[in-house]
């Protein structure tokens, strides 16, 4: 069998620094290449760029294995959000589910019940989030690449989810006090309260443009999430969620 191996020096460039060398190969020509003394793997005779690539190996090697991914929040932040997730959409499916039916349906009274026990256990939730928060959370850093503008935006947004889960509960709960209705919460029955239509009608309207202030920011702040995660491809809902991580590497 004739085996094709021949060396194909090319020119000096245009400096005269440095010469390539290239190897060309047919059939079982490269085990011959590297049985040659000093022409060594991809046949570098150049020792200094033997080390280059051996170097450049290892750092491609090492870089692989470098988990990039930032760490997560802790585990009773993550606990409190998810909880709160659940909670808020709750709120939102008893309060829709009430509307659908009239003022002295006993379904409509169930619902109700169950709004508003809902609306003190988030208060309640959210408060004790906050002490947390403030105390002993550990939360991930900013990326490098997340601009100035975002960086205040996210907490910005966080802090009127906030806001909003502190006051959406009060003014619910004062417009069935200053109805001139009995109600239960939980399993207790408020005792009645004098009437008050005024007051009641301010902390209405404060309490649905509340509602549809919160929808837009819990929409917006899943939406966000979505867009880092199947979009951006990185770890920003991994972050809240570790039960979705997925390896990610540094690009040797």
């Amino acid at each position: 069998m004739q085996v094709d191996f021949s060396l194909d020096q090319l020119g000096k460039r245009e400096n005269g620094s440095q010469r390539a060398i290239t190897l060309r190969y047919l059939g079982w020509a490269w085990p011959v290449a590297r049985a040659i003394p000093g022409a060594g793997l991809f046949g570098f005779r150049n020792a200094s760029a033997q080390r280059l690539m051996g170097h450049a190996s290892m750092s491609a090697s090492d870089s692989a294995s470098i988990d990039t991914r930032r760490p997560p929040f802790d585990s009773v932040t993550i606990c409190f959000h998810w909880v709160t997730v659940l909670i808020v959409l709750a709120l939102f499916t008893s309060a829709v589910l009430s509307l659908q039916f009239t003022q002295d349906d006993v379904f409509k009274t169930i619902l109700l019940q169950i709004h508003r026990s809902l609306g003190v256990t988030i208060w309640v939730t959210t408060a004790f989030r906050l002490l947390w928060r403030q105390t002993n959370a550990k939360l991930p850093p900013f990326t490098a690449n997340m601009t100035k503008i975002y960086r205040t935006v996210v907490p910005m947004s966080e802090y009127s989810l906030y806001a909003l889960l502190l006051t959406q509960p009060v003014t619910g709960l004062g417009t069935t006090l200053f109805s001139g209705r009995p109600f239960a919460l939980f399993l207790w029955q408020i005792p009645l309260i004098p009437e008050d239509q005024a007051l009641r009608a301010v902390l209405h309207l404060v309490h649905e443009v509340g509602a549809w202030v919160l929808g837009a920011l819990v929409a917006g702040h899943a939406a966000n999430a979505l867009i880092h995660h199947f979009v951006l491809r990185d770890d920003v809902l991994e972050c809240m969620a570790p039960a979705i991580r997925t390896p990610r590497h540094r690009a040797p």
